[in-house]
């Protein structure tokens, strides 16, 4: 499995997918992220709502559009995520 990373606000996010092979939506999305001087943040999870996901493109994608989110919680201030 091919893991898929992106560069936001100076912040590496890199998708952190699970596989669960016995369920009806066997990704588990969650992410990982980096800061800029490269300390690198726990997994973190969607919300349970969202986390699961039959398909392993989508699961990855909004692996990454949450921690585009996270990042950007952080940096406005809003909230300390990772």
């Amino acid at each position: 499995m091919q893991t898929l990373h992106c560069e936001y606000r100076d912040h590496t996010i890199t998708a952190s997918v699970m596989a669960h092979p016995d369920s009806p939506l066997p990704y588990a999305s969650g992410c990982l992220i980096t800061d800029p001087e490269g300390h690198v943040s726990r997994r973190l999870s969607l919300p349970v709502e969202m986390k699961f996901m039959a398909d392993l493109e989508h699961a990855q994608q909004a692996a990454l559009a949450h921690g585009r989110w996270l990042v950007d919680q952080h940096l406005d201030g809003h909230v300390q995520h990772f």
